[in-house]
């Protein structure tokens, strides 16, 4: 048996190595010059290592966990002790715990509603979000909406909006309340989600989080193909035949692990079902830019902050503690999300630095205006991604395309991370999402 998997990132380079695993032929066809999707790693030139793309793991994360360890990669956690800061009306706050330096009305208010919300996230069926009791009226509105008709207070309103964006790189009037719901569930609630000690943030690679995909790559040898977008797909009862700018490749099966947008730029024959092509239509990527800055060492940390900054102030509203494990250097990793990245990406470079180290100056201080480097990617502006870190859901595509997400079409099965139940839009999404295809053609075939 022979498959195409198209697209070299996690998804699709998990696929191959299960189907390789399983005695299956296959060619791997990737549009980008390099592996990796939507990780990508950036030496300094002292030779310290960062990712400009995704980067953290953490625990139920069990497939991007083991997948590391049986790649003989390693792990080391993320720096989190300290003093957090907060930017609230202009105001710079030292918190400790998961009070965010908020006042205490504000708190009790989030403290409930993310309660109320985490009660309703586990009543959607991560394998059918659309057949939750009420999706149709979760569906049917946007985060906004919800939040607007039960929180009281502006403040707790503005706590939500930027978690949101810290989390989907989208608005909370872009994102379906349904789809909200089902991620925080995908991802083992909020708390998990938002969390760095026992977090999604908890854990870096060691070697950057494109290693991952790099050592995956290493062990197909020359069945991998960069520098192929792939520009048609036809099936018929003989197999399918993928064509790209390049080449051409006939196989029995498919594997699709692109992003749901970047599908419809494929041309399908027989085409795609109506549905489907709706699908495609409504993914919308986040829009997010990562920005990072290097000092000779970690400076905060001698004032025993942890790097950790939230901002309601500014348009970088996320800071981390990116430091290398071997402490050759401090690093500050910043995120403009959301409505900050669509606006910021219209800047240019300097314009861009600028105002990170402005926020890094109100958060921790003069010394962070001077740093010896400085790197950034804008997500959007990247071709074959279309954006970070991941796809989003409006009002009304859960209930009315959602079962079009995984739904096989004729030899083709669709993965990515976008299409997990668990982990949706992080690595392990990515990867359990690959398995998953990989297992069900390698099913076909045997019977």
């Amino acid at each position: 048996m022979k498959v195409v998997v198209i697209g070299a990132g996690l998804a699709g380079l998990s696929a191959a190595r299960r189907l390789v695993a399983s005695g299956v032929e296959v060619e791997v066809l990737e549009a980008r010059d390099r592996v990796g999707g939507r990780t990508l790693n950036h030496v300094f030139s002292d030779g310290s290592i960062v990712e400009v793309g995704g980067q953290w793991v953490g625990p139920t994360q069990d497939h991007a966990l083991a997948l590391i360890d049986e790649l003989g990669l390693s792990t080391f956690d993320t720096f989190d002790e300290g003093d957090y800061i907060v930017s609230l009306k202009g105001k710079i706050k030292k918190f400790t715990g998961d009070t965010f330096g908020l006042p205490p009305h504000v708190l009790v208010e989030v403290g409930i509603s993310q309660k109320r919300l985490e009660r309703m996230a586990a009543k959607v069926p991560l394998d059918e979000p659309w057949a939750s009791p009420k999706a149709t009226e979760w569906d049917g509105q946007t985060l906004e909406t919800w939040l607007r008709q039960h929180l009281r207070f502006e403040q707790s309103r503005d706590f939500w909006r930027a978690i949101t964006a810290a989390i989907f790189s989208a608005e909370a009037t872009e994102i379906s309340l349904l789809h909200f719901l089902f991620y925080c569930h995908s991802g083992g609630m909020l708390d998990r989600l938002m969390g760095t000690a026992e977090g999604a943030q908890k854990s870096r690679i060691v070697g950057g989080s494109q290693l991952i995909s790099e050592t995956m790559a290493n062990q197909l040898g020359n069945h991998l193909h960069l520098n192929e977008p792939v520009v048609s797909i036809s099936q018929s009862d003989q197999g399918v035949i993928v064509r790209t700018t390049q080449s051409e490749y006939s196989a029995d099966a498919a594997i699709v692990t692109i992003p749901q947008h970047l599908i419809g730029a494929i041309a399908f024959a027989p085409p795609l079902p109506t549905a489907r092509q709706q699908l495609v239509q409504n993914v919308p990527m986040g829009a997010v830019i990562k920005i990072i800055a290097t000092y000779d060492t970690p400076f905060w940390r001698d004032d025993k902050m942890s790097g950790f900054g939230v901002s309601l102030d500014h348009p970088v509203s996320i800071t981390f503690d990116n430091s290398p494990p071997d402490g050759r250097s401090g690093m500050l990793l910043g995120f403009f999300e959301g409505a900050h990245a669509r606006k910021a990406s219209s800047l240019s470079v300097q314009e861009r630095r600028e105002i990170f180290l402005n926020t890094l100056v109100d958060l921790f201080g003069p010394a962070a205006a001077s740093p010896n480097e400085v790197v950034e990617l804008d997500w959007t502006a990247e071709q074959w991604s279309g954006g970070c870190y991941g796809g989003h859901l409006g009002p009304g595509v859960w209930t009315q395309l959602g079962e079009e997400l995984t739904r096989p079409f004729g030899l083709i099965e669709w993965a990515g991370t976008e299409t997990a139940a668990e982990w949706n839009g992080y690595m392990d999404g990515a990867i359990s999402s690959g398995y998953l295809a990989a297992d069900r053609v390698i099913a076909k075939s045997r019977r």
